[in-house]
């Protein structure tokens, strides 16, 4: 029962496009382009090796004025080539940068896909982002749509100083998605469930009312096992694959946004009061409500 339950989990957890929608090459002066993207000085294109072996491709969106960075872990049935309509979209309306990232095994990412891949895939563009951008933790928001919340919530878990996480139409874990079952086997793959009690920063999630792939209970179930609660977004009328679609969506994430730099700003100053106690208490800064 366990090994045929993991593998249907498995099965529908991964279903890349085929054929990728896009191609990787390079130009005569080493630069690595993505077939279908418009040059664009400010898009950077990566080939990252993982702890596996596998060859993942990632995209760097940079915006001129970012206040935050998105690592985005896409859903389960595209692949880059799919997405940059809506990076160019999240990074002008939000002014954020955005990585994403291809899982080993979807769109020129060389492997096979699984959820062990996956959380090596996500690890190596931390890496990259640390690298190659001088990211730190403090300015990073993890962005995970349906499955890919599982490697965002794997990494979230590990990491200490995230300025925040977004869980969009995310799921409790691979069998739950299948049945709605009370416990946590051994064999279930993406236990978002247990790994959400060890993220120690704002969470914000959004899950359309009407999501017919994964049901609603999953994102009100992680928003209350959240430790720092962010007003959820419950799109009414949402599925699973258009809430992008809805004005809401925009709104409620540049509103995100928005108070994770006053939350920046008030850690911020909260530390000079803290370094500096001849500053007058007068300067105190208005708490935030996470409810």
């Amino acid at each position: 029962m366990g090994n045929v339950t993991g593998t249907v989990a498995a099965k529908f957890a991964f279903f890349p496009p085929e054929p990728p929608t896009y191609d990787v090459f390079r130009e005569g002066d080493g630069r690595v382009v993505l077939s279908g993207v418009a040059a664009d000085k400010n898009v950077d294109i990566h080939i990252l090796d993982t702890k596996s072996g596998n060859k993942i491709v990632a995209t760097f969106w940079k915006h001129p004025f970012a206040r935050f960075t998105f690592l985005y872990s896409h859903g389960n049935a595209a692949d880059l080539g799919q997405m940059h309509d809506l990076f160019i979209e999240l990074r002008a309306h939000l002014r954020v940068n955005i990585m994403s990232y291809d899982y080993s095994g979807y769109g020129a990412s060389t492997g096979k896909p699984s959820e062990l891949n996956t959380y090596y895939d996500i690890e190596a563009v931390y890496h990259c982002l640390k690298r190659e951008y001088g990211i730190k933790q403090e300015e990073l928001i993890l962005y995970g749509q349906s499955v890919g919340s599982g490697p965002t919530l794997h990494l979230a878990s590990k990491l200490q100083k995230l300025r925040g996480v977004v869980l969009h139409s995310a799921i409790l874990s691979g069998i739950r998605v299948l049945y709605p079952v009370k416990m946590t086997f051994w064999f279930d793959i993406f236990k978002n469930i247990d790994k959400i009690r060890h993220v120690n920063c704002p969470v914000f999630v959004i899950h359309g009312t009407n999501d017919d792939i994964v049901d609603w209970s999953h994102g009100k179930r992680l928003w209350e096992l959240s430790k720092e609660k962010y007003d959820p977004l419950w799109v009414k009328g949402g599925g699973h694959c258009n809430l992008e679609t809805f004005p809401e969506y925009i709104k409620y994430l540049r509103k995100f946004i928005n108070a994770m730099e006053k939350l920046a700003l008030t850690k911020q100053s909260s530390k000079q009061l803290s370094q500096n106690p001849s500053i007058t208490e007068s300067r105190h800064n208005k708490c935030l409500r996470f409810v």
